[in-house]
């Protein structure tokens, strides 16, 4: 990997000791203990591991920096200058039930700004990342998004809605609307790994309403590295760490947002 800041170096460090473990975890998953969370929503013993490893790790290099994490909360609360994104394993689901795709994911702000951010996926042994103003990066090459221009043709990714949602409808009209005009959109159930996918051009754009901050903190960064353009939709200043998020390429984002952001179907 050519980004070599201190910040990427200890985000690496911490993904790889955590991701020891979980593939681990991921060989012998039917004897995971499972509790539930909520509904749709399972968090497992080897999630609240990989989480622990992880803030170890970075309490260890910066104990004063403040960590925003999926389980414990937030670390360190009164400083906003430094802190770390944690999402120990974005795709709990699909680790649940087997399905190798799930990722770690850890981004880094300075001041509220993201400044780096690594997604790592154990299994297939990539790492994405990247560092503001130096690029994205695929494990040691350099990535872009595509450069499709003709929407129709594009491969998109989504998310549904939790079951526990207030806004299904929404976010199924969302969906309708995308697909009477794009035939080709995916769900593979990794908010982290699919702005990664579109961040090397394997998607050419993405949407998705209500996800949590660390799902796609280090997606954001790395995606904008990649020459991709990202909207922020529909903020909800309740719930200042939920978002509301469109993705793509700039061939066609503009296109895609006017689509998603319509208020009747046609």
């Amino acid at each position: 990997m050519r980004l070599n800041s201190p910040q990427i170096n200890i985000i690496t460090k911490a993904c790889m000791k955590a991701s020891r473990s979980l593939i681990r975890d991921f060989g012998e998953i039917e004897n995971l203990q499972v509790s539930s969370k909520g509904p749709g929503d399972f968090v497992t013993s080897a999630d609240k591991r990989t989480e622990k490893i992880i803030i170890d790790e970075l309490l260890k290099a910066h104990p004063d920096y403040g960590i925003i994490t999926e389980e414990t909360g937030i670390i360190n609360e009164k400083n906003v200058n430094n802190r770390w994104v944690v999402d120990p394993i974005d795709g709990t689901v699909n680790f649940l039930n087997g399905v190798p795709h799930f990722a770690i994911s850890i981004g880094y702000e300075e001041k509220e700004e993201l400044k780096c951010g690594v997604i790592f996926d154990p299994i297939k042994n990539e790492l994405f990342s990247a560092e503001k103003g130096n690029g994205a990066y695929l494990n040691n090459s350099r990535i872009r998004v595509s450069n499709k221009k003709n929407i129709k043709d594009a491969l998109l990714v989504t998310g549904g809605p939790k079951l526990s949602s207030k806004i299904k409808d929404e976010i199924f009209s969302d969906y309708i609307k995308v697909t009477k005009n794009i035939p080709n959109v995916r769900r593979y159930g990794s908010a982290a790994l699919d702005m990664a996918y579109v961040a090397c051009g394997r998607f050419d754009g993405y949407w998705q309403r209500e996800l949590n901050y660390w799902d796609i903190a280090a997606g954001i960064i790395i995606l904008k590295e990649a020459g991709g353009f990202i909207n922020i939709f529909d903020p909800d200043n309740k719930v200042p760490l939920k978002r509301n998020i469109l993705a793509s390429n700039s061939n066609i984002h503009e296109e895609l947002r006017d689509l998603i952001l319509k208020k009747n179907i046609e």
